[in-house]
């Protein structure tokens, strides 16, 4: 599956424009980390793009992954993108550990680029100028954005062997890279 089939299929099955902007940003998060890393950035990018694309069908565990895995089995997926995406889902860890480079930065990546969107949002810049400090201030904030998990941030970024604040800041500088795309410029 190429990049505009794949976001064809996202916009098949994802109409919340905030729910778009959140592929997006996991889809540069993982590129940024492949090439990095020296992994295949567009299997990676795919990945991040379709690992919630059939969220809003069926947001309950566990069809959501489930259902999807199943359709892009049938679009004949590459089967290390099923399964990294089904690894980022808790329910599906007993068939799926994250056991893999690719799962374990889509887990590390999907709740951060959630929580950096939300700290851009109410930040007049934006994205510009933003810091792994003042992410990390947001995040002692228990209110702030309160239904991201923390601890899955801090985990992530141990899964991929960094410090939290380097994490911070590599997806910080990944989505910047999209700024425009994200309406966070």
């Amino acid at each position: 599956m190429n990049r505009n089939e794949a976001v064809a299929l996202l916009q098949e099955y994802t109409k919340s424009e905030s729910l778009i902007k959140h592929a997006l940003s996991v889809e540069a998060a993982m590129r940024f980390y492949a090439e990095k890393l020296g992994e295949d950035q567009n299997d990676w990018a795919l990945t991040g793009l379709l690992h919630d694309f059939d969220y809003e069908r069926w947001p309950e565990p566990p069809a959501h992954t489930l259902e999807g895995a199943k359709i892009l089995r049938e679009q004949g997926v590459n089967e290390e993108i099923v399964g990294a995406i089904l690894s980022h889902a808790e329910w599906n860890l007993d068939d799926y550990p994250r056991d893999s480079l690719i799962r374990k930065a889509l887990f590390a990546v999907d709740e951060l680029c959630g929580f950096i969107m939300a700290v851009a949002y109410v930040r007049p810049e934006k994205l510009t100028g933003m810091t792994a400090k003042s992410v990390r201030k947001k995040m002692k904030q228990k209110s702030f954005a309160a239904a991201v998990k923390r601890e899955d941030i801090t985990e992530g970024a141990e899964l991929l062997g960094l410090e939290v604040a380097e994490h911070i800041t590599n997806v910080i500088q990944a989505m910047q890279g999209i700024a425009g795309e994200l309406g966070l410029d």
